[in-house]
C-alpha cells in the first residue's frame, strides 16, 4: 500500500507531454498575437531596410615562381595552406584598397552621399566603409578567389568588384616584374665576369700557341685527343656545375636582411624556407590588423608579435643552414672537379708520348677557353630568356570572371523570406515562452489534479463550458448527463445515503454554482425524487429568474414569521421540483440565517422532501454560506475554471470546515472541453452536443436572459 502511495505522489510531481500540449492549446491566442507582433514588426523592419547587391569578380592566383630556371634547378612544386589565407589579407589590405579609392574616387563619391555639404571622406573612413563591404572567399577547393562587394548601387559594386581585381593582379605583376629584374641584374653581372675570363684563357691560348709555334697540330695528336675527350668532357661538365654552385653561394652571401629574404626563392629551391615566409607574411598582416584594432599592449597582440618574432628566428636560422648547404655542396662539386682534372692529367701523363709533351700546354689552353666559351654561352642563353620574361611575364593573377551589375530585382540584402522566417520562429518561440511565463503566473484551478493537489477533495463533478439551465435544453440535453454523473457521485461521497438537505457554495461570484444548483436539482426532479430548491442568497438571488417566478415571498417572510411556509413555496413546471424564494431582503438581515427558526426550517423541509438544495451566496462574501454550511448534510464546492486564484478555493474550504461543514467534494465548472485537451477523455459525453450548437444561430444561443448564463 506504501508503495503505491508513493508511486502516485511521484506521479503527481511528474510532467506530461500532455501537460505543456495544454498550456500551448489554451494559451494560443497569446502564441498567436505575439507571433503575429513579431512577424509584422520584422516585416515592416526588413521593408525599411535599404536593399544591397553584390557583385562578384572571380580571379584565379598562382604561386609566385620564376618561369625560367635561372640555374637549372629542378623545381618541386609543393601544396602551401597558407597561400590563400594569406592573399585574402593582401586583397583587402590598406595598399590595395587605398588604391582603389583614389582611382575610383570614393572619398568624393561617398561624401556626397554621407554629407549634406557634400565633403569628401576622409581616406580612414573610405577604408573602413571599404573593408565593410567586400567579402573575399576561396571558391570550393580550386585557386580560385570570388571578391564580393556589397553596396547599395549595383554598378557601383560591379566597379568596385572590378577595380579590387585589377589592382590586386597589376600589383601581384608589378612584384613579380621587379623580382626577375634583380635576377636579370645578377646574371647580367656575372655574365660580365665570365667574358672576362673567356678573353683572359683566349690571351693565354694566343700566348702559348706563339712560345711553342703551334700552326697545325699533326693527326696523331688529333687521334690522342679522342682518347681522352670523355675525360675531358667530365672535368668539363664537372667545373661548370662547380662554377654555378660557386656564383650560387657568392650571389647569396653577397645579400643581407629583406634582399636575402625575396632573392632567395630565386636562388634555390628549399619547401621548407617558403612555409615559413608564407607563414610569416600570413601573422605580420594579421598584426597589423590587430595592431590596428587594439594597440600594442593587447595580450593577443603580443602572443602574436611573439610568433612573429620567432618565425624571423626560425627564417634566420633556416637562411643559415641554407647557406651552409651551399658551402659543402660547393666543396663537394670542387672537390669532384679537382679529382677528374687529377685523373684526366695523369691519363694524360700515362698515354701520351715524351715527345708530344709539348703540347700539352696547347692542349690545356686551348680546352679552358672552349669550357669557358661554353659557360659564356649558356649565360647569354639565360640572360635572353629571362628578359622574354621580362617584357612578357605569366602572370600570377587572371581575372577569368568580371563582375557584372546585378539586377535591381534581385537584392541580396535584405532577405524578405528569410526575414519573414525567422520573424515567424523567433514570434513562435516568444510566444510560446510568453504563454508558459502566464501559465506559471496564473494560479487559477486548472485541472482536476489541481483540485485534489491544492485543496485535497475529490471532484464529483465535470461541467461543460456553455451550460444553460435544463429547463430550457431540456432532460435529454447532453449536458444533462454531466449533472446525472455528479448526482450519482454526490450520493456516494455522502456515504450512499444520497437525501438530505444540501447546500451548493462557491469562493466568489460567477463560478456558477445558482447553474449548477438548479440542474442539479432538475434531475434528481426528473429521476422521481421530491426536490425543493431554497435560494438563501438573499443578497442576490437569481434562482426566480430562472424559473420565471416571483420573488415577493419567501424565506426571509418564513424566518421573520410574516407569512407561512406552505404559502412560500410554490409548485414549478417541472414534475416533482418545488421552489421557495429568498424574498426580499429586510433592513436587518444579520443573523437571519444563524437563528434557531432557520434550524427548524432545514428539519422540516428535509421531512418533507427527498432533496433539499440551498443555494447560498459567495462564502468569500458574507457569513450567510459558512453558517448555512454547518445547517445541511452536505456541501457542493462549486470552482470555475481558470477563474480565481486557488487560495481563494482553498479559504471557501477551511471556512466550510471549520463551522463543522460536511464539504462531500469539489465541482469543477465551465470547462473548455474543445480548448484544454486535458479534459479530451470527457470529450465522449458531450461531442455530440457541440456539434449540434455550432449548428444554430447565435441569435438562438443569445436568446436567454443575461442573468442566466454560466456566471450565475
Amino acid at each position: 500500500m506504501d508503495q503505491v502511495q508513493t508511486q502516485s505522489q511521484s506521479g503527481e510531481g511528474s510532467l506530461h507531454f500532455f501537460d505543456y500540449w495544454r498550456v500551448i492549446r489554451s494559451r494560443k491566442e497569446v502564441i498567436l498575437a505575439v507571433m503575429l507582433l513579431v512577424v509584422v514588426t520584422g516585416t515592416a523592419f526588413t521593408l525599411t531596410l535599404p536593399r544591397k547587391y553584390m557583385a562578384n569578380a572571380r580571379i584565379m592566383v598562382r604561386e609566385d615562381a620564376m618561369d625560367i630556371d635561372v640555374f637549372e634547378r629542378q623545381y618541386v612544386a609543393g601544396y602551401n595552406p597558407f597561400f590563400m589565407r594569406t592573399q585574402y589579407e593582401i586583397i583587402q589590405s590598406r595598399q590595395i584598397l587605398y588604391q582603389v579609392i583614389n582611382n575610383l574616387n570614393l572619398q568624393q563619391v561617398w561624401g556626397e552621399k554621407a554629407h549634406d555639404d557634400g565633403a569628401p571622406l576622409t581616406r580612414e573612413d573610405a577604408f573602413v566603409l571599404l573593408s565593410r563591404s567586400i567579402k573575399v572567399e576561396q571558391f570550393r577547393d580550386t585557386s580560385l578567389i570570388d571578391i564580393q562587394v556589397y553596396r547599395e548601387d549595383p554598378e557601383e559594386a560591379a566597379r568596385i568588384a572590378n577595380e579590387i581585381a585589377a589592382v590586386y593582379r597589376d600589383q601581384r605583376l608589378t612584384a613579380k616584374r621587379q623580382e626577375v629584374k634583380r635576377a636579370v641584374e645578377v646574371l647580367e653581372s656575372e655574365l660580365q665576369k665570365q667574358q672576362d675570363r673567356v678573353d683572359r684563357a683566349e690571351q693565354e691560348l694566343e700566348k702559348i700557341r706563339k712560345e711553342l709555334g703551334v700552326s697545325v697540330i699533326s693527326k696523331g695528336f688529333q687521334a690522342d685527343k679522342l682518347r681522352l675527350q670523355q675525360l675531358e668532357a667530365d672535368r668539363i661538365a664537372a667545373r661548370v656545375d662547380m662554377l654555378v654552385r660557386k656564383a650560387r653561394l657568392d650571389q647569396l652571401e653577397s645579400l643581407d636582411g629583406d634582399e636575402l629574404m625575396n632573392a632567395s626563392s630565386y636562388i634555390v629551391n628549399d619547401q621548407n624556407l617558403t612555409t615559413i615566409k608564407a607563414q610569416l607574411a600570413d601573422s605580420e598582416v594579421s598584426l597589423k590588423v590587430l595592431l590596428e584594432t587594439y594597440g600594442v599592449n593587447h595580450p593577443e597582440v603580443k602572443r602574436l608579435q611573439a610568433g612573429v618574432n620567432e618565425l624571423k628566428q626560425k627564417l634566420s636560422n633556416a637562411l643559415e643552414g641554407l647557406k651552409t648547404g651551399l658551402r659543402a655542396d660547393y666543396a663537394v662539386a670542387l672537390e669532384k672537379y679537382n679529382v677528374l682534372a687529377s685523373e684526366l692529367e695523369t691519363a694524360r701523363k700515362s698515354d701520351i708520348d715524351a715527345e708530344r709533351e709539348k703540347f700539352l700546354p696547347f692542349d690545356k689552353a686551348e680546352r679552358e677557353v672552349e669550357v669557358q666559351r661554353h659557360i659564356l654561352d649558356a649565360l647569354r642563353a639565360r640572360v635572353a630568356q629571362t628578359g622574354i620574361e621580362i617584357e612578357v611575364p605569366r602572370t600570377p593573377v587572371e581575372i577569368t570572371d568580371p563582375a557584372e551589375p546585378p539586377m535591381l530585382n534581385r537584392p541580396v540584402s535584405p532577405n524578405i523570406v528569410m526575414n519573414i522566417l525567422l520573424s515567424l520562429i523567433l514570434g513562435l518561440a516568444a510566444g510560446i515562452g510568453l504563454a508558459y511565463f502566464i501559465e506559471y503566473l496564473d494560479t487559477s484551478v486548472k485541472t482536476v489534479d489541481d483540485v485534489e493537489r491544492f485543496l485535497g477533495l475529490p471532484v464529483i463533478g465535470v461541467i461543460p463550458q456553455k451550460v444553460r439551465p435544463l429547463v430550457e435544453e431540456g432532460p435529454d440535453s447532453p449536458h444533462a448527463e454531466a449533472y446525472r454523473v455528479l448526482k450519482t457521485n454526490m450520493q456516494f461521497a455522502n456515504k450512499g445515503i444520497g437525501a438530505g438537505a444540501f447546500a451548493v457554495v462557491s469562493g466568489g461570484v460567477g463560478e456558477g454554482k445558482s447553474t449548477t444548483l438548479f440542474n442539479l436539482a432538475y434531475i434528481c426532479a426528473q429521476l422521481g425524487d421530491k426536490v425543493l430548491i431554497v435560494d438563501s442568497d438573499l443578497r442576490r438571488p437569481v434562482q426566480h429568474t430562472i424559473l420565471s417566478m416571483s420573488n415577493r415571498f419567501g424565506l426571509t417572510n418564513v424566518l421573520m414569521r410574516d407569512v407561512p411556509i406552505e404559502e412560500t413555496i410554490k409548485p414549478t413546471s417541472i414534475p416533482n421540483l418545488h421552489f421557495l424564494p429568498s424574498g426580499k431582503l429586510p433592513r436587518s438581515s444579520l443573523g437571519l440565517l444563524n437563528s434557531q427558526r432557520m434550524r427548524e426550517l432545514v428539519k422540516n423541509l428535509k421531512a418533507r422532501y427527498d432533496y433539499v438544495f440551498f443555494d447560498s451566496p459567495p462564502i468569500m462574501g458574507v457569513t450567510d454560506a459558512s453558517i448555512l454550511a454547518s445547517e445541511v448534510d452536505g456541501v457542493l464546492l462549486v470552482v470555475q475554471y481558470r477563474k480565481y486564484p486557488r487560495i481563494i478555493s482553498s479559504r471557501a474550504k477551511r471556512m466550510i470546515e471549520n463551522v463543522g461543514g460536511n464539504l462531500l467534494g469539489v465541482v469543477l465548472n465551465n470547462i473548455n472541453i474543445l480548448r484544454d485537451d486535458y479534459y479530451y477523455y470527457y470529450h465522449s459525453y458531450y461531442s455530440h452536443y457541440y456539434q449540434s450548437d455550432e449548428s444554430k444561430p447565435a441569435d438562438e444561443i443569445q436568446a436567454a436572459p443575461e442573468q442566466k448564463k454560466d456566471s450565475l
